[in-house]
């Protein structure tokens, strides 16, 4: 299966659990990688069949920026199954969601989770 990754996605968003996290906020960044058929792309120079990444990084704002979620887990769950819904062609998805210097009582550079997610056989959501 070939591979289309977007890295670096950023954005300031108010997730987290206590309720401060959600006041003030972080920053976070957020890498996709998509796995879906591009040989047809790749034969055709034609961006319908691919899958657009500007679209996908623009979900990622939409999703990341909207309802705050208190875990970073639920987030990434949004995210990959949002990915699956609206984008038929990708097969599976990976996403990583790292928060910038989360508030650990010590020095940390970022924090976060990666999930995988594939589309279930016969779901096209």
């Amino acid at each position: 299966m070939d591979r289309l990754f977007i890295e670096g996605i950023e954005f300031y968003g108010y997730h987290g659990v206590p309720d401060a996290e959600q006041q003030v906020g972080h920053r976070y960044r957020v890498d996709v990688v998509l796995e879906l058929d591009l040989a047809q792309a790749g034969r055709t120079d034609q961006l319908e069949h691919t899958v657009n990444y500007g679209e996908v990084a623009r979900l990622v704002l939409q999703i990341g920026t909207g309802q705050p979620v208190r875990l970073m887990e639920r987030l990434a769950e949004q995210l990959c199954q949002a990915i699956l819904e609206q984008f038929p062609r990708v097969q599976r998805v990976q996403v990583r969601v790292a928060k910038r210097l989360p508030p650990t009582g010590t020095v940390v550079e970022q924090a976060g989770v990666e999930l995988r997610r594939e589309r279930e056989a016969g779901n096209s959501w």
